[in-house]
């Protein structure tokens, strides 16, 4: 099994210097998804070390990603996902998994 996708993220706010904004296309994010969710639950739960991402706000999400494809954040399947994803899938991905409803705990 794949180490965990995405971590937490610790700083709210912060964006993709890059050009991402918390606006994306949730089509789009929910058609690219599939890479994300073989990890990571749709269901929102944690699996072992894997977070969820359901429920994400999507400022958050977007630092996290980023964080990886700078190799701020030490995950190499993580940092190869993210570095072959544009701004704008990522924005996508953020808007998509935000607006999904993370599970009661």
């Amino acid at each position: 099994m794949r180490a965990h996708i995405f971590g937490m993220c610790a700083a709210a706010g912060f964006f993709v210097s890059g050009g991402a904004s918390a606006e994306g296309d949730i089509a789009l994010g929910q058609y690219l998804s599939s890479e994300c969710v073989t990890c990571h639950q749709l269901s929102g739960k944690s699996v072992g070390a894997i977070p969820p991402i359901v429920g994400w706000p999507s400022d958050q999400f977007i630092a996290v990603v980023d964080s990886y494809r700078k190799k701020e954040r030490d995950n190499e399947v993580m940092q190869t996902i993210s570095a072959r994803l544009s701004d704008e899938e990522i924005s996508a991905l953020a808007a998509y998994f935000g607006s999904l409803k993370a599970p009661d705990e």
